[in-house]
């Protein structure tokens, strides 16, 4: 019931929300009457506080038309390479009429990046996206709002993720050659059982994996999220968090986790925090700071879009990674695509270079929880192996903002660039690439 009377709520605050807008546009417009009031700043400021509060985000969009490489104008066109039911792979196609500069675009490096299923959308990583779209071949996965999904397309579940990855990276190995994957935060753990069960079939995995702020061992370090998955019984995250979807909706009767609860969660870490935000926001109206209001608009037009998740996909990712912890006990078995269960060993994979990336002041995935996955891959040669601390980082900002682009991505990109040697084994010694390994690592 309680999707039910959520749905209704909203749906009754949407003319007020309207409303707010209407009038807020009203006050601030120096052609009308009412913003020649005294007080019209402040009301207009008010009005469009009440609005941005009131109001339903949708999914946004990733927006990139363009990027910058070494001073010339890339076009981007975005489009969807592979269409699954819970899961878009997309790519972003890069164009540009100068000769030289199609010349680097073709020899750089392709890239997987595998967006979070947590919550928010995988315009998350919309600046993950721009920045490497500078040197890089990239594709992201876009998954896909369970309430949207009908319920004859069946059911999603952490196997079915960890397949899906895995299917993604033989479409870029078909295309390219082989790849490079990037898993930011939650995907950290179904990305490494998706490179461990290729590399136990004897199938080419990737050349590097790139795993950021993830709980590839969430013993270590808890924080707070960690805590809540642990404290609670499996039983209690199924009886109070599990909904059906609403009637209005394509999903009609799925069980998920629903975004709105999810959302409310987000907050209730830091509520003093998204406050004084809010207030700032109403402050900067009220200035005319539009710089600074645009940045408030930006940021919590992303944070506020929130996605269902499939019930059996989140109960199993908390009984899998927080509860049992599966991965690193090394108990955890995956269904392949026929439906066949496989061990997963991050031992067997030897050809796949590994950087793990965590941030300095991360909350949400504590320290050593991802460097944790050098333990796992006791496979991989020492000198494919790397790991950074992005000092002064939380967990947004490995992947995001000035840090992400000043200081985690340049090492990225090193690493990545070091191990883009696709040619056949008995070449790797006098691969130019391999050379500048240690000088990246250094």
């Amino acid at each position: 019931m309680l999707y039910q009377i959520f749905e209704t709520q909203r749906s009754l605050m949407e003319p007020f929300a309207d409303f707010a807008q209407a009038a807020a546009k009203m006050y601030s417009n120096n052609t009308s009457a009412l913003g020649h009031n005294p007080m019209a700043q402040r009301v207009s400021a008010g009005y469009d506080l009440l609005y941005r509060l009131g109001k339903d985000y949708e999914k946004p969009v990733f927006g990139i038309q363009s990027v910058d490489v070494d001073g010339t104008s890339v076009a981007i066109h975005e489009r969807i390479e592979i269409d699954k039911p819970f899961c878009e792979l997309r790519r972003f196609k890069r164009f540009t009429d100068d000769a030289n500069t199609l010349g680097k675009l073709k020899g750089q490096p392709a890239v997987l990046i595998v967006a979070p299923l947590s919550g928010h959308y995988a315009t998350l990583l919309r600046d993950t996206v721009k920045t490497m779209l500078k040197d890089h071949k990239v594709y992201i996965t876009d998954w896909k709002n369970a309430r949207l999904v009908p319920l004859s397309d069946g059911e999603f579940h952490l196997d079915d993720y960890v397949n899906y990855v895995q299917e993604f990276i033989r479409h870029l190995q078909a295309h390219y050659g082989n790849c490079h994957v990037m898993s930011v935060c939650q995907p950290t753990v179904p990305v490494l059982a998706a490179v461990s069960l290729m590399a136990s079939r004897g199938e080419t995995t990737p050349l590097s994996m790139t795993m950021m702020g993830g709980p590839i061992d969430a013993t270590k370090s808890p924080t707070s999220v960690n805590n809540l998955a642990t404290n609670k019984s499996f039983s209690w995250f199924e009886n109070n968090v599990i909904y059906r979807v609403p009637d209005n909706f394509p999903g009609a009767g799925r069980r998920v986790y629903p975004g709105f609860l999810q959302h409310t969660g987000f907050v209730a870490m830091n509520p003093d925090r998204h406050l004084k935000s809010h207030y700032d926001y109403f402050k900067d109206l009220i200035k005319g700071d539009n710089s600074s209001v645009e940045s408030h608009r930006e940021f919590y037009d992303e944070y506020n879009a929130v996605l269902d998740m499939d019930a059996d996909y989140y109960l199993e990712t908390i009984n899998t990674v927080f509860q049992e912890f599966k991965l690193v006990r090394g108990t955890w078995e995956v269904k392949n695509e026929n439906g066949k269960a496989e061990l997963v060993r991050p031992q067997d994979i030897q050809n796949t270079a590994l950087l793990t990336v965590e941030g300095e002041l991360d909350d949400i995935s504590g320290s050593g929880q991802t460097l944790a996955a050098h333990n796992l891959c006791t496979g991989i040669k020492r000198e494919a192996l790397d790991h950074l601390e992005a000092k002064g980082a939380g967990h947004y900002g490995i992947f995001s903002g000035r840090r992400w682009r000043e200081i985690v991505y340049p090492h990225v990109k090193a690493f990545i660039l070091a191990h883009n040697d696709i040619a056949p084994k008995k070449a790797v010694a006098k691969s130019p690439a391999k050379k500048a390994a240690p000088a990246a690592k250094k």
